[in-house]
């Protein structure tokens, strides 16, 4: 039993370590990769308290080195996903039960596991295995984990200590149940933080989780699932299963314990989800909670006051920063014709600066794209462009997958304000620029509101405040995250919630307080201090 009032105050953000050269950081890192690339690992999935392999061994290579194989994971099937869900709930009510305070030191504890002694592991297999430079993994699979392990103790410590008020003879009290089932959560490859997050902060609040993540992020998975056993946390609360998306949809959204999902990936796979729960819904317990971040098609739009380098600066590490696989990565970006030519010309220099390839180089700015299917599309788009009269290549468009999947960062200058890589979510090192009358401000920013289905980020960059006003409220629908003078990726938790609208998901805001109240059921509680024994009221008395 609790006897006390435990406090979680607001955390600092863990710090970024540069990488510098000389630097102890550096070498660790350097010494992980060695390590990791020296051994092959066998990967089991995690259901309850067993290590599960099977007869299907999966191979994982770096994308960066097609030739290195870094080891081999257990591809489940049907099987498997209802054995992960018997046994979350049979782990849910000791969950459910044990203590707040020894829940939250769990996760604070794998935080700390990750800041310290794991730090160069998690952010070598995510290196590795999704082809991120030193400092995109650290940013991601470090500091950007660690906070949201770290702030969802201290935002959840925030709701239960929301209680309502109390009248005269009784006391009222509210108390935050996890929800009534097993949650599934849907994690993608472009963000260790993400794989991490979307299991953890449901079985933060009492849940029970199933997690399947991409299979092109597995190697860095079963690293943090790992650090998660050795925090302590109990067998059967997060299950971690590697099969494809159609079969554990078939199952989980078929079962009458399913009580949410929380996904991050495609528009058209949340769609579909919703569309499949929404016609199973006589069968749930509960009304499932449905919390998705989807697509984008992210904007930067210049004012014809920007400072020429601010743009271009924003533009490089918007759109090409972990080759534009962000979920928030500059995609489009719309120039006033007062300050073009000088931003394309810096553009094609700093494109033509980068150096490609693979990640155990630091001084690569670029690595691989994630997989041979992402290449192939984001390579049709390019072709597309390069034979088509609205549109014109600046700079780049080299592909090349003979030892790794790499696309040299690819800049378009569309012609046509509806050409389709201004409009379509291409998820690669790719931006398309267009180019408007400068005193054409206002339509620029109506053409940015409704090219696009996605609300996710966006920037607009400006010294006349005037402008940065009238894009504020013009844009207020067009991304869920809004930067002024900088680029439109790389928010923090605790500091910039993430999410958007439209066809970018529900906005839920992960790294905030929004979020966790979706893993929560609320029940109120009435105490009458001295109960009424006549049902009649004075007003029944005549004079």
């Amino acid at each position: 039993m609790s006897s006390g009032y435990f406090s979680y105050p607001m955390p600092v953000n863990e710090p970024v370590l540069s990488y510098a050269s000389g630097s102890a950081e550096k070498a660790a890192l350097k010494k992980t990769l060695a390590e990791l690339k020296s051994t092959e690992a066998d990967i089991p999935m995690y259901i309850g308290n067993k290590e599960v392999r099977t007869n299907k061994k999966v191979a994982i290579h770096p994308p960066h080195e097609l030739k290195h194989t870094l080891g081999y994971f257990h591809a489940g099937e049907e099987k498997h996903v209802h054995q992960a869900i018997e046994a979350a709930l049979a782990a849910k009510e000791s969950w459910n039960n044990l203590n707040w305070e020894n829940r939250a030191a769990i996760f604070l504890k794998a935080a700390d596991l990750i800041s310290t002694k794991y730090r160069s592991h998690l952010n070598g297999t995510t290196m590795l295995g999704q082809s991120k430079n030193a400092f995109q993994a650290e940013i991601d699979a470090a500091c950007e984990l660690i906070d949201f392990l770290r702030f969802n103790v201290h935002f959840l410590s925030e709701i239960y200590k929301q209680q309502p008020v109390s009248g005269a003879g009784m006391h009222n009290r509210m108390e935050y149940r996890p929800l009534e089932g097993f949650v599934l959560a849907v994690t993608p490859f472009n963000f260790t933080a993400i794989g991490g997050n979307l299991p953890t902060s449901a079985a933060l609040c009492g849940n029970v989780v199933i997690w399947k993540c991409a299979n092109t992020q597995i190697y860095s998975a079963q690293m943090f699932m790992r650090i998660l056993k050795e925090a302590g946390l109990p067998d059967g609360v997060i299950n971690l299963i590697y099969v494809d998306g159609p079969t554990i949809g078939r199952v989980c959204f078929n079962h009458k314990d399913f009580a949410g999902v929380h996904f991050t990936g495609s528009t058209g796979v949340f769609n579909n989800m919703w569309e499949t729960i929404g016609k199973n819904m006589g069968m749930y317990r509960s009304y499932p909670r449905i919390v998705g971040e989807t697509g984008g098609k992210d904007f930067v739009i210049a004012h014809k006051s920007a400072n020429p380098d601010v743009v271009v600066t924003a533009l490089l590490r918007g759109a090409f920063e972990y080759q534009g696989q962000k979920c928030s990565a500059a995609s489009r970006a719309y120039i006033p014709s007062n300050i073009a030519d000088e931003v394309k010309k810096k553009l094609i220099a700093g494109v033509k600066s980068f150096k490609v390839g693979t990640v155990e180089d630091f001084s690569n700015f670029v690595n691989a794209v994630i997989d041979e299917k992402s290449f192939n599309s984001i390579k049709t788009y390019i072709d597309n462009a390069r034979k088509d009269p609205k549109a014109e290549i600046l700079v780049g468009g080299k592909c090349d997958k003979r030892e790794g999947y790499f696309i040299q960062p690819t800049i378009i200058e569309a012609k046509a304000s509806n050409y389709v890589t201004l409009c379509e979510e291409i998820f690669g090192p790719v931006l398309t620029i267009y180019v408007y009358p400068a005193n054409g401000f206002e339509r620029a920013l109506e053409l940015v509101d409704k090219t696009s289905p996605y609300a996710l980020t966006g920037a607009v960059i400006a010294q006349d405040k005037t402008a940065v006003d009238l894009a504020t409220y013009k844009l207020r629908n067009a991304a869920g995250n809004f930067y002024i003078n900088d680029k439109p990726t790389g928010a923090v938790v605790g500091q910039q919630p993430f999410g958007g609208a439209r066809g970018s998901g529900t906005n839920d805001k992960a790294g905030s307080i929004l979020n966790l109240y979706r893993w929560l059921s609320a029940r109120t509680i009435k105490e009458t201090f001295n109960p009424p024994t006549d049902y009649t009221y004075p007003f029944l008395q005549e004079a």
